[in-house]
């Protein structure tokens, strides 16, 4: 697989559209859903996902390790990303209510669904970082080290409070949930 990637940016360097496209159909799910779960919002995450790709493509030639293209990618798109909560802070300071889905489906017990959109929602955007790339997207903590450019044990405390923060938002938001059930 990774000869195949290999010789798809090669081919991308040298101009070859159809090969950036395919390199576009094979990333694109994971870009999207990466800047969903940061921005929670459709929209603002398909524009990202483009932004994203331009980019790669007019840098592709700065790529070092071709092996890396996907954390390259979802750094690129990291950037963005924090461009745009930024933005987002400026004009709207208390808009960061719009998280609809985490990335994946809304299978399974729907309330804890809710409970999780609700705690996710909660965290700043560093943590909620920290989750989308571990526990989502499944990268090593090393890989987000070196994307998000921290220190490993950086990275390690961000998720363990991370961790720690949606349980603790997920107990409330199902005792608050549940309370409500009882009461109505």
């Amino acid at each position: 697989m990774e000869q195949a990637l290999e010789r798809l940016i090669r081919r991308a360097r040298q101009g070859d559209q159809e090969a950036f496209a395919l390199l576009v159909g094979q990333y694109k799910d994971k870009v999207f859903r990466y800047a969903y779960g940061m921005l929670s919002d459709r929209m603002e995450a398909e524009d990202v996902a483009q932004e994203a790709f331009l980019k790669a493509y007019t840098s592709l030639a700065k790529l070092q390790q071709v092996y890396a293209f996907s954390s390259w990618l979802t750094q690129i798109a990291s950037r963005l990303c924090y461009d745009r909560l930024q933005k987002r802070k400026r004009e709207q300071p208390t808009d960061d209510d719009r998280l609809e889905r985490i990335g994946g489906s809304e299978k399974g017990d729907p309330d804890l669904y809710l409970d999780i959109r609700q705690a996710m929602r909660a965290l700043s955007p560093q943590h909620r970082e920290a989750i989308l790339l571990r526990d989502v997207e499944g990268y090593s903590y090393e890989e987000i080290a070196a994307m998000l450019e921290i220190p490993l044990g950086t990275v390690k405390s961000r998720i363990r409070n991370a961790r720690l923060l949606l349980r603790q938002a997920i107990k409330l938001e199902t005792e608050e949930n549940h309370g409500e059930a009882y009461r109505g």
